[in-house]
């Protein structure tokens, strides 16, 4: 007696169910995914805050351009060297060119993308219209040095400077 072969289920082929969900389940996965990395990303980077207290700083807007309408009219120039000893020198001259004198200079030296690094400094006259200070060495690359000159430690800043350097490799 000869085995009987039975003919075999025909064979299924083409787009099932198992494979619809399958690709409804990745779809919905990979789009979580993504957004789950797009929402990390946005919390855990730059905030957006481009100042402390806007709205503070917004209320005394006026009073930030009298102030910088005051220290044009006094027409004063401003020399700045920084090297990577740390040694930072400003000369400060009048609008005739005679050595601004007798000044108090505050500042603060750091990067311009973080605050990380940033030292406050105070530079004493060390020579007429020159005002000098030493901070530790400075690695090479960008720095912001931020200073305001007053007549004295109480007194409002007269003349304000905001400069970017940049300390060759």
């Amino acid at each position: 007696m000869s085995p009987t072969i039975l003919p075999s289920a025909p064979r299924r082929t083409g787009l099932r169910g198992s494979h619809v969900l399958s690709a409804f389940v990745g779809f919905f996965a990979t789009v979580l995914l993504v957004n789950g990395a797009m929402i990390y990303s946005a919390v855990t980077t730059h905030s957006g805050l481009v100042a402390n207290e806007p709205y503070r700083k917004g209320l005394h807007y006026n009073e930030r351009i009298a102030a910088a309408e005051r220290q044009e009219r006094l027409g004063w120039t401003d020399t700045v060297e920084i090297d990577r000893d740390g040694h930072v020198r400003v000369r400060l001259a009048g609008a005739s060119g005679y050595p601004v004198r007798g000044m108090k200079i505050a500042a603060v030296l750091g990067r311009p993308s973080t605050n990380r690094y940033d030292v406050r400094l105070t530079l004493a006259e060390a020579s007429p219209g020159q005002y000098e200070t030493r901070t530790s060495t400075l690695a090479e690359g960008n720095w912001l040095l931020s200073l305001e000159v007053r007549t004295d430690e109480t007194a409002d800043p007269i003349y304000r400077l905001r400069r970017r350097l940049w300390l060759k490799p």
